[in-house]
């Protein structure tokens, strides 16, 4: 019989009332911040999807570090994260939410630039569908990704999220 290892996946409820997610981390670093409101059930599907045999275990000391930058970049007292990520994805997605990581708090572009900026002129769709994709919500800003035309489209946390992000950001750029 074949020993299989499993993945230990820590995680927590982001104890915030006007912020309600989970997030979650292997020894690697952070790779998943939830939707606004999703629940338990977000993070039970993402692990049973994309981490091999993964065990979830909630662990506040574990994931400590990655809920105190995120309580502090809602607070709006951060506005980059420097805390280990493991995003798992493709080497396309891989590629697309390096470029996202780039972006400067407040700032937003559009999903033509983003395929400009990997050297993927004309592959606007498909970094739509890398972005939407991405397991590490606000950390790996997908939400300042809008349509060339500025209006606000598709996110995996949903646009009342994506909305409540630019929000904060807009307020508390310049602080």
């Amino acid at each position: 019989m074949e020993n299989k290892v499993s993945q230990l996946v820590f995680y927590q409820q982001l104890d915030n009332q006007e912020w309600p997610l989970y997030l979650a981390a292997t020894s690697e670093g952070l790779c998943f911040v939830g939707s606004l409101g999703e629940g338990f059930a977000e993070l039970e599907k993402w692990t049973e999807k994309y981490v091999l045999d993964a065990l979830l275990e909630e662990n506040e000391a574990e994931t400590a570090k990655y809920a105190e930058q995120l309580q502090e970049y809602f607070k709006g007292e951060r506005s980059r994260f420097d805390i280990p990520l493991n995003a798992i994805g493709t080497d396309f997605q891989q590629e697309v939410w390096t470029a996202l990581k780039d972006l400067s708090y407040g700032e937003t572009t559009s999903y033509g630039e983003i395929a400009n900026k990997i050297n993927r002129p004309g592959s606007s769709r498909a970094v739509g569908t890398a972005i939407g994709k991405n397991p590490i919500l606000i950390v790996v800003p997908c939400h300042r990704v809008i349509h060339k035309n500025g209006e606000i489209s598709g996110y995996r946390g949903k646009l009342p999220m994506k909305k409540k992000l630019l929000a904060l950001e807009t307020t508390t750029f310049g602080k």
